[in-house]
């Protein structure tokens, strides 16, 4: 079938599949008593090895090296001190890869490998592990023994206190794709005493599989009006728009897939039930909320929801630690984090700016805007222009280099961010002379 061969056309949904049934063998041996704790976490410390160096070759050792170095980093500095270091150590390594990845793109002008592109994927998912992790030790939601193993600690005391870990670190169930499961949850489903497969869960994987089989089937379609389109460099003016809106909407279809494979991954191995959640832990945000996400007439909105899971961890380790432009600070945060691309850059600066716009366009026309077939009016209109702007933001995203980037912004497209800069202006003037 066309659309089965385009999905596992990508290299990292056809490792995804293949670790589907050990998921779904460690859900079935979570059952057996004999299975006992530190077997689970060993099961999903090698299962996790095995899947990188499957996938990522040789440079799965990029991804095994800062992941021993974060678990050195826990058990050698207090709860107070270790978010810190392991975050500035995680983000410089991250950083010199995709330095890396920059060489061989721009200087080079070659294709990189493959291999290479899913360790830098797996290596950004490792950091929103590790500071996830060293947050939840310094706030106190997680108790390591860091700064409490003493030179009495035999070395297998210590690599019994440092498995929990390391195998939460490099879990195979959530190496390559998946939204973020904190530690609190791993653990709690790791010690579970019995198996978390329910009804539920079997219902919720069924339905996430019809998902992915419509999107899938929908994708082929996309693929080919896109594929028989002039491109951004031929197009003109209105077709400009046409294309632009159908460009990212391959973009957002291929996402939606990929999100619901690695959740339904995450949820076969057990960690998507909510039976025996203790009442302080967070529950399993998964990253495609689809209804909201093409209905919303709030670029605000639309942020919030896509990559949920991302954008809740985005949230906490930049936008509620800084006082002085929490948002904007976030928005180049995560361009860092993406690899600070050209396109990746502009994007997330585009999108920054879009989002305070969107504060100010909105509050204004809930005050001035009463009558219902004007606000109706206004919601389709916004509905509209927002589903634009987020089409033109992740075609930047997605695009990456200048010669790309030049092309869009020469683009008729670019009347849409245009028009919200200049509502920005006109509107943060007027509130300068209220206030």
């Amino acid at each position: 079938m066309d659309w089965l061969q385009l999905f596992f056309r990508d290299p990292v949904s056809l490792y995804q599949g293949a670790a589907f049934p050990f998921a779904l063998l460690f859900n079935y041996l979570c059952i057996m008593d004999s299975f006992s704790t530190q077997a689970r976490y060993l099961f999903l410390l090698v299962g996790g090895g095995a899947l990188a160096v499957a996938a990522m070759g040789v440079f799965a050792a990029l991804v095994f090296i800062p992941a021993l170095c974060a678990v050195v980093l826990i058990h050698s500095l207090g709860p107070r001190d270790v978010h810190r270091p392991t975050f500035l150590f995680q983000m410089t390594w991250q950083t010199l890869c995709h330095l890396g990845l920059h060489y061989t793109e721009y200087y080079l002008q070659e294709a990189p490998s493959t291999r290479f592109c899913i360790t830098l994927s797996s290596l950004m998912l490792l950091t929103q592990r590790v500071t996830s992790l060293s947050l939840d030790i310094r706030e106190g939601k997680v108790v390591a023994s860091s700064g409490r193993a003493g030179n009495k600690d035999s070395s297998s005391e210590r690599l019994r206190a440092a498995l929990p870990y390391l195998s939460y670190l490099l879990f195979f169930p959530a190496l390559l794709g998946g939204p973020l499961c904190s530690f609190q949850r791993f653990q709690a489903r790791v010690e579970g005493p019995r198996s978390l497969w329910s009804r539920h869960s079997c219902w919720a994987l069924t339905w996430r599989a019809l998902q992915i089989l419509g999107l899938e089937s929908l994708r082929v379609v996309v693929t080919r009006v896109v594929g028989a389109g002039a491109g951004l460099g031929g197009c003109g003016q209105l077709q400009c728009v046409f294309v632009l809106w159908s460009t990212a909407g391959l973009f957002k279809l291929t996402y939606y897939s990929h999100w619901l494979l690695d959740d339904c991954l995450l949820r076969a191995a057990g960690f998507g039930s909510e039976l025996g959640r203790s009442p302080g832990e967070e529950g399993l945000l998964p990253d495609a909320d689809i209804w909201t996400l093409e209905t919303t007439h709030r670029i605000a909105l639309f942020a919030r929801k896509w990559n949920q899971s991302t954008a809740r961890w985005l949230r906490r380790l930049v936008f509620q630690q800084r006082r002085t432009w929490p948002l904007l600070q976030t928005f180049v945060f995560s361009a860092w984090w993406h690899g600070l691309h050209p396109g990746q850059v502009f994007g997330f600066l585009c999108w920054a700016v879009m989002v305070e716009a969107d504060y100010l366009i909105h509050a204004f026309a809930s005050v001035f805007i009463s009558s219902w077939p004007l606000r109706l009016l206004y919601r389709a209109l916004a509905w509209a222009h927002t589903q634009l702007i987020i089409a033109y933001i992740m075609l930047a995203v997605e695009a990456r280099s200048l010669s790309s980037l030049w092309l869009l912004w020469n683009s008729y497209s670019s009347v849409f961010p245009t028009v919200y800069c200049i509502l920005l202006l006109l509107l943060a003037k007027r509130r300068h002379k209220c206030n």
